[in-house]
C-alpha cells in the first residue's frame, strides 16, 4: 500500500511540474486564438498566464507537499524494511525518482505540447490557485521582506514594453525557404517602428520638392505641372517659405477643361496647406492621413520654418519597401560594387540603408548618410577623406560646395 501512495504522489509531482512548465512557456498569442475560436478552457489557461507569478507560486507549493509525503512515505517503508539503513537508501532512490520522473521527464514533454496541456488542465489549475491563493500570498509576502532585508527591491515589470520586446524577438525568429521571409521580418519591424520614427527622418527635403510660385503665368504653371511626376504640389506666393496652398493636378486639369485657361487663377483651386511638425511620429501621421482623407503634409520646424513634405506613400514605403509607378523618376542612389563596398548619394536615407543591407548604423544622429557623416566628425570632410565609423569605412568621392554628394561606404569585415 505505502508503494502505491509513493508511486501516485510521485504520478501527481509530475503532473504539476509538467503544467508548471507549460505555463510559463505557453505561447499567449496562440492561448488568445484558441480563446477566441470560443474554446472556454483556453480563455481560463488566458487568464491564468497574466497571473503567472501567484500561479508558479502555488504550483510549487503543491509539488514541494507532494515530494515531501513521498519521501516521508519511502523512508518509512524502507525503514520497517531494512532497519536504520533504510533512511540512506530512501533518500538515494527518491532523489532519482523524483529528479527525473517528477522533473525532467513531465518538464521535456510539456515543452513538446505546452498549450495543448494547460488548456486542458486549466479547470484544475484555476481550482489550485483559488484554494491557495492565501498561502501564495503568504509565502510572496517572506520571500519579498527576505529580499528587501537583503537590500533588493522588485520593480513591477513594464508588461507592455516586455511584450514589445518579445514580439521583436518572434519577429527575429521569424525564418522562411526564400527570400519572402527576409522581406516579411522587415516588413512588420517596420510596423513596430512607426511610433519611434519622426516625419522628420523620411520626409523629402524641401530642396527637392517640386513647387508652383503662384505669379507665374497659367501656361508656365500647366507646363511644370506636366513635366513634374507628383500628383500634388505646394504653391507659395512672394517667398518660397510661404505656402499658400496644395495643388492637386486632377483638380488644375478639371479646370483647365471647364474654362477659360487666360481667365485661370490657380490661387482659386488650391486646396488649404496641411503643417505639421517634425517632431510627429510615423504612426501618428498614418492615422491622421486616414482621419483627414489627405495624402500630402508639409513639414515645419518649431520656428515655423518649411522643412519638408510627407506624403502617404512615404510613410507606406516605410512598412514595404519603395513603391514606384510608371510616373515615378527613379533615383535610387546606392551602388553595389564588385568588392562589396557600396557607392551612395549623400542623401540616402540612412534606414534604407539599414533595411537593404541589414545594417545597423545610428539613425538617430542624422536622417541622411551625410547627414550622419558630418555630425559624427563635426567636420565637413574634404573630397578624399577617410573615416572608419560604427564599424564601416566611410570615404567622401564628391562634394558641393559644403554639402556631401557621394560617398563610397565599406564594411570594415569586407577588408579582411
Amino acid at each position: 500500500m505505502f508503494f502505491i501512495v509513493v508511486l501516485l504522489l510521485l504520478a501527481a509531482s509530475a503532473y504539476f511540474s509538467a503544467c508548471e512548465t507549460a505555463i510559463s512557456v505557453a505561447s499567449k498569442a496562440k492561448l488568445h486564438h484558441l480563446a477566441k475560436n470560443g474554446s472556454k478552457k483556453a480563455g481560463i489557461a488566458e487568464k491564468l498566464k497574466e497571473e503567472i507569478g501567484p500561479m508558479i507560486s502555488a504550483i510549487l507549493t503543491c509539488n514541494t507537499a507532494l515530494n515531501a509525503m513521498a519521501t516521508s512515505l519511502a523512508t518509512g517503508l524502507f525503514l520497517a524494511l531494512v532497519g536504520q539503513e533504510g533512511i540512506a537508501y530512501a533518500s538515494l532512490i527518491m532523489t532519482v525518482l523524483i529528479l527525473i520522473y517528477s522533473e525532467v521527464l513531465p518538464k521535456m514533454l510539456a515543452i513538446w505540447a505546452p498549450e495543448r496541456l494547460i488548456v486542458r488542465s486549466a479547470y484544475i489549475m484555476k481550482w489550485l490557485l483559488t484554494i491557495t491563493r492565501p498561502i501564495s500570498r503568504i509565502t510572496n509576502w517572506i520571500a519579498r521582506g527576505s529580499l528587501m532585508l537583503l537590500g533588493i527591491k522588485l520593480k513591477d515589470q513594464d508588461t507592455s514594453a516586455a511584450s514589445f520586446d518579445e514580439l521583436r524577438g518572434v519577429i527575429d525568429l521569424h525564418r522562411g525557404p526564400d527570400q519572402d521571409a527576409i522581406q516579411e521580418r522587415i516588413m512588420l519591424k517596420s510596423i513596430l517602428d512607426l511610433r519611434s520614427v519622426q516625419v522628420s527622418k523620411i520626409m523629402i527635403h524641401r530642396k527637392n520638392v517640386t513647387a508652383l510660385n503662384a505669379d507665374d503665368s497659367i501656361e508656365s504653371i500647366i507646363d511644370q505641372v506636366s513635366a513634374s511626376p507628383f500628383s500634388r504640389l505646394p504653391l507659395w506666393e512672394g517667398d518660397s517659405d510661404n505656402v499658400i496652398g496644395i495643388v492637386n493636378v486632377k483638380v488644375l486639369l478639371r479646370a483647365v477643361r471647364a474654362g477659360d485657361i487666360k481667365n485661370l487663377n490657380v490661387r482659386t483651386i488650391a486646396s488649404k496647406p496641411w503643417f505639421i511638425p517634425e517632431s510627429t511620429d510615423l504612426l501618428e501621421q498614418l492615422q491622421e492621413f486616414k482621419k483627414r482623407k489627405e495624402h500630402f503634409a508639409l513639414v515645419v520646424d518649431e520656428y515655423g520654418a518649411l522643412l519638408g513634405a510627407v506624403t502617404l506613400e512615404d510613410i507606406l514605403e516605410e512598412i514595404v519597401g519603395e513603391i514606384d509607378d510608371e510616373h515615378d523618376i527613379s533615383v535610387n542612389g546606392v551602388r553595389v560594387q564588385p568588392d562589396n563596398s557600396v557607392i551612395v548619394d549623400g542623401s540616402v536615407t540612412i534606414r534604407d540603408l539599414n533595411r537593404r543591407f541589414d545594417w545597423s548604423l545610428p539613425d538617430d544622429i542624422a536622417a541622411t548618410v551625410a547627414g550622419l557623416l558630418i555630425n559624427t566628425v563635426r567636420v565637413i570632410p574634404n573630397i578624399g577623406q577617410l573615416f572608419i565609423l560604427y564599424g564601416f569605412r566611410f570615404t567622401v568621392l564628391k562634394k558641393q560646395r559644403n554639402q556631401i554628394t557621394l560617398i563610397k561606404i565599406t564594411k570594415c569585415g569586407d577588408l579582411l
